[in-house]
């Protein structure tokens, strides 16, 4: 056996070895694209559900766009003042109070309140349900209750109870992924601190509406006439609250004969 062969094999091998291992050391050098530091500290300070709330598709993307001074510091809402704080920290901005919201159901349609138009008993899904023949309810606004909400929470804020969806407000951190997938628009991000919240958008006519869900707006104006602060008027046949206006007096709730404004502790 020729060992002087295999050593020189072994040798030439070794060598070029060595060789591409410097060659790929200098390139890695050469065209490294340098890190912003702050992007590993931004990433740490956000949330981590890569939820979305934040208009980007993760994390990462928001942390990076924070870095390059493409996004707002506040847009992290699961993170919360927390997060606002840190990334102000970081990125030598100033902070602020960040407004705590959460979602709210703008609908009483439960079982046996909403009067159904048919039977459904197609796949478990709001999606489907509403495409066909406009919805298992007969009032088109209403909560569907097949909990394509509840699957797309990342926080286990929501569940379905007697046909309607019911939110956990300790849980929920107003990431707006329900907003999004609801497709009756019965979900809405509102202050947290507006307990007054008109629960139908039923924009129907009175007689219609009523005949579809006995706790619709009627648009009857008693809200309306009883606020002395101007917080609440009726726009497309039903009620409206503007957050900022209202000083939780309640007069409204008082007055509405449909008991469809509600007053939260």
């Amino acid at each position: 056996m020729d060992y002087a062969a295999i050593l020189k094999a072994v040798a030439a091998l070794g060598g070029l070895g060595i060789l591409f291992g410097l060659v790929l050391s200098f390139a890695d050098k050469k065209f490294a694209v340098p890190v912003d530091e702050r992007f590993t500290l931004v990433r740490e300070a956000v949330a981590g559900a890569n939820c979305g709330a934040c208009g980007y598709a993760g994390c990462d993307a928001y942390a990076q766009a924070v870095v390059k001074g493409e996004a707002d510091i506040s847009l992290c809402t699961p993170g919360g003042q927390a997060t606002l704080d840190a990334l102000a920290a970081i990125m030598q901005k100033e902070s602020a109070v960040a407004e705590v919201q959460v979602a709210r159901v703008l609908c009483q349609g439960e079982t046996g309140v909403v009067k159904p138009r048919y039977d459904y008993k197609g796949p478990k899904t709001c999606h489907m349900a509403v495409s066909l023949s406009g919805g298992p309810n007969l009032c088109n606004w209403s909560c569907v209750g097949l909990g394509d909400c509840v699957r797309v929470c990342r926080f286990d804020a929501m569940r379905i109870e007697n046909g309607i969806v019911v939110i956990d407000e300790n849980k929920c951190t107003a990431c707006g992924m329900c907003v999004l997938e609801c497709p009756r628009s019965v979900l809405r991000l509102l202050p947290k601190a507006a307990r007054v919240t008109v629960r139908c958008r039923n924009e129907a006519r009175p007689k219609e509406a009523r005949e579809a869900c006995s706790k619709a707006c009627i648009a009857c104006k008693l809200c309306e006439k009883a606020c002395a602060y101007d917080a609440i008027h009726v726009n497309n046949n039903v009620a409206r609250i503007d957050p900022a206006k209202c000083t939780l007096c309640g007069e409204c709730v008082k007055v509405c004969p449909m008991k469809c404004i509600e007053q939260l502790p």
